[in-house]
């Protein structure tokens, strides 16, 4: 008896063993685990933060930058926060992280969402043309949004995260603050938006010596050619594309160069050119919405360039029949 009690105790023990053995083991991982996450949470905020700051220090003194070379970083910035985004999307988040994991996907979101709006409305906002407030407009309300995502992330996603981190007792695994626009709600003015955008060489209002001036070239609805004076008719079931060209008719480059359309005297649609060298063609395509049905009056315009004096060829008026 004394010999099984022995032994009873002894597997008892053994067992006990195993299970603390176990026990720390599976700790030890939830632990890396977390540790991991939190490192990979800090590395993609310190790669948001280097692309955001690359964005507002270009805002804030473009220097030499032409409008062409400003609005292709843009665009480079917003696909970069976007590539920032699918990378938080992909985080393996362990259980205690489940809440902050979705908080942070929705701040990568208003980030990749707003720098994306901004890259598409930049070519216009550096236009001087009528459309040119809207842009400006548009991206300070975009701004608006990356200012929300800041405090989405340091009232909600770090101290969630922060706050698991020390109830588990795991030292130096912290994330830190991330603010992706700078100087608290200077940004969310439309005239300091305005006033930045305006320093870019050749934007809003910059006009450089030597003849400018644009000139329509050619209209097509759906590949048809149309003829000013003269009746086309074109099949458009689905859709209805203007395709417009403009010759730069001037000695300089010309950028942001906008183009409108309107039937039958309606809302106007625009598109946009990034630019045209002198003496070469440029052309952007504009779809209308809801399809034109019937005959209609189709109207072409492109708003002067700072320092075009003659404009009666910017404009034409065409009769279209929808078939």
């Amino acid at each position: 008896m004394l010999r099984r009690g022995l032994a009873l105790g002894g597997a008892l023990v053994v067992l006990i063993v195993i299970v603390l053995g176990v026990k720390g083991c599976l700790d030890a991982r939830a632990e890396r685990a977390l540790s991991d996450y939190g490192r990979n949470v800090s590395q993609i905020l310190k790669e948001t933060e280097q692309t955001s700051s690359g964005f507002f220090k270009s805002l804030e003194d473009p220097g030499g930058l032409t409008v062409t070379e400003f609005t292709e970083q843009v665009k480079a910035d917003a696909s970069a926060v976007k590539t920032q985004a699918s990378r938080v999307d992909g985080l393996s988040a362990p259980g205690e992280m489940g809440n902050a994991q979705q908080s942070l996907e929705l701040v990568y979101q208003l980030r990749s969402s707003a720098m994306e709006k901004i890259a598409s409305k930049m070519s216009s906002a550096l236009a001087d043309t009528g459309v040119a407030a809207k842009a400006i407009a548009a991206i300070t309300r975009q701004m608006g949004t990356l200012f929300s995502s800041d405090v989405v992330y340091e009232e909600v996603v770090r101290p969630e995260i922060n706050g698991v981190f020390e109830d588990k007792g795991i030292d130096g695994s912290d994330v830190p603050a991330s603010t992706f626009v700078p100087e608290g709600t200077k940004w969310l003015e439309e005239s300091t938006v305005s006033g930045a955008l305006g320093a870019i060489s050749g934007a809003t209002g910059t006009t450089t010596e030597g003849v400018h001036g644009l000139g329509l070239s050619a209209t097509s609805v759906n590949g048809t050619e149309l003829v000013e004076g003269g009746e086309a008719i074109v099949t458009a079931e689905e859709a209805f594309e203007v395709e417009v060209q403009v010759q730069n008719q001037g000695e300089s480059t010309e950028n942001g160069i906008t183009v409108e359309v309107s039937y039958n005297g309606g809302n106007t649609t625009s598109g946009t050119i990034e630019a045209i060298e002198p003496g070469e063609i440029g052309s952007t395509v504009i779809s209308l919405t809801p399809v034109p049905t019937g005959t209609v009056t189709l109207e072409v315009n492109v708003p002067t360039v700072p320092g075009e004096e003659l404009s009666t060829n910017n404009e034409a008026t065409y009769t279209v029949t929808v078939g």
